[in-house]
């Protein structure tokens, strides 16, 4: 019976086997098999037991550990017996030889983050991708800037893509930059000493690193200290942040009164179950809601960190939980990003409309910079613009119309001067060049 909705709502297959039970057991019989291969290099077992070992693992079957945890309740040991149930020759006696239970487990979570990572790295470069695509296309496309939700002076909505683009391109590299310290495993014994494995013990954890392609801590104790992977939460975090970031604007523009983009609304959508009109951004909305999940992620992997001593078992049943469904949630919010991105549908009707809904007022600064130009001072230049802007908000006259009526702004300013200026066309300043900019620094050949 399903509970959790990702069980069934939410996460693409791909990721979700990363955190399967299935795929958990062969990165943990994995590392069992690299760990004798290493002793075997350096004589520790015989290279025939390392052989049966690895050749064994492929017919341990999950359901028979289960059996065995259930007895002894205790998950690795259960594995440890039954990869030595199916080796012959003696060779069971050298299963997991000189280790302990972390050195498996946590090698077998790097494992699984280095796969995880490149999933969300491909998806990423995509949301990249689409993002840069969209500033692209709409370098040219004026539209209203808002500060305190109030409309300001034009924007384009090529360089709102490019903001973005930018910074989905800064989590990427620093993803890039944290994958050596979280890609790593360990082959440290009980309290990470290594003592167990005798003078080779360096030798050999660098070997079974080598076996599996993944990186070595320099120290630890009977775990890998949990700042790695609090590091990756916290980046899960920050990029479905700044999707979250991303389709609260897009909810804002497709507010009924704003109306200047759109998700895609297929043929037979539903919006509403009593009001059929309806056009809902919801796939924008499910990036905001479960970007508050993955973020709730942080405090607990941060507290991961915080064990007894040399370790102890609390970071073990959380990290259960929060490394699936960090992951799991962060791969699927970047899926739907990418699909609403993508498909965003735009009304130039009603982002000239939105534009031009102040009569010019936007402009202010427009007029206000033009005649510092021309001598009067700055200060000045604000209070002039300033009080034509009140009067025309309070009478609803045009912008331009109250500036030509003011004779002080006549002494500086033609007719054709306030007319140019009142232009949002004509003030997007360097938006285009910075676009193209950003377009050809990040997209990919």
């Amino acid at each position: 019976m399903a509970i959790h909705p990702i069980e069934y709502r939410y996460g693409t297959d791909e990721m979700k086997f990363v955190w399967s039970e299935a795929n958990r057991l062969e990165k943990i019989m994995k590392a069992e098999a690299a760990l004798a291969r290493a002793e075997a290099d350096i004589g520790m077992i015989p290279k025939e037991a390392a052989d049966i070992i690895e050749n064994s693992i492929g017919s341990v079957e999950l359901e028979r550990v289960k059996e065995i945890e259930d007895e002894i309740h205790h998950d690795m040991m259960a594995i440890v017996i039954a990869i030595s149930e199916k080796c012959e020759d003696d060779a069971d006696k050298w299963v997991h030889f000189g280790a302990t239970s972390n050195d498996m487990l946590d090698t077998a979570t790097g494992l699984q983050l280095k796969d995880a990572a490149k999933i969300l790295e491909d998806k990423i470069h995509k949301l990249l991708d689409v993002l840069l695509i969209q500033a692209d296309t709409h370098k040219n496309l004026v539209c209203a800037g808002r500060t305190h939700g109030q409309i300001g002076v034009p924007t384009t909505y090529g360089l709102r893509f490019a903001i973005w683009a930018s910074e989905v391109a800064r989590h990427i590299e620093r993803l890039e930059q944290l994958k050596p310290r979280l890609i790593v495993g360990q082959m440290t014994g009980a309290v990470g000493t290594q003592a167990a494995f005798g003078k080779d013990g360096i030798e050999i954890q660098k070997r079974v690193m080598q076996y599996l392609e993944i990186g070595s801590v320099d120290v630890s104790n009977q775990i890998i200290q949990r700042d790695r992977h609090a590091e990756f939460v916290m980046w899960m975090a920050n990029t479905v942040t700044t999707l979250d970031k991303i389709a609260v604007e897009i909810r804002t523009l497709q507010r009924s009164e704003i109306a200047e983009v759109e998700e895609s609304f297929r043929k037979k959508q539903v919006g509403s179950s009593t009001m059929p009109h309806k056009r809902n951004p919801i796939k924008s909305e499910q990036i905001c809601g479960l970007a508050r999940i993955v973020r709730a992620m942080i405090e607990p992997e941060l507290q991961n960190n915080t064990l007894w001593d040399e370790r102890d078992l609390t970071n073990s049943s959380c990290e259960r939980i929060v490394f699936p469904e960090a992951c799991v949630l962060t791969d699927h919010i970047i899926k739907l990003a990418i699909g609403v991105i993508e498909n965003l549908r735009f009304y130039p009707e009603n982002i000239r409309r939105n534009l031009n809904l102040l009569k010019g007022l936007n402009m202010g600064e427009a007029v206000m910079i033009e005649l510092a130009k021309r001598g009067v001072g700055r200060q000045e230049a604000h209070e002039l613009v300033r009080s034509s802007a009140m009067e025309a908000h309070d009478t609803g006259a045009y912008f331009k119309d109250v500036l030509l009526a003011n004779p002080d702004v006549a002494n500086y300013l033609s007719e054709e001067d306030i007319i140019n200026l009142v232009d949002p066309d004509r003030y997007i300043g360097t938006a285009v060049e910075q676009v193209e900019a950003v377009v050809t620094k990040l997209k990919r050949n």
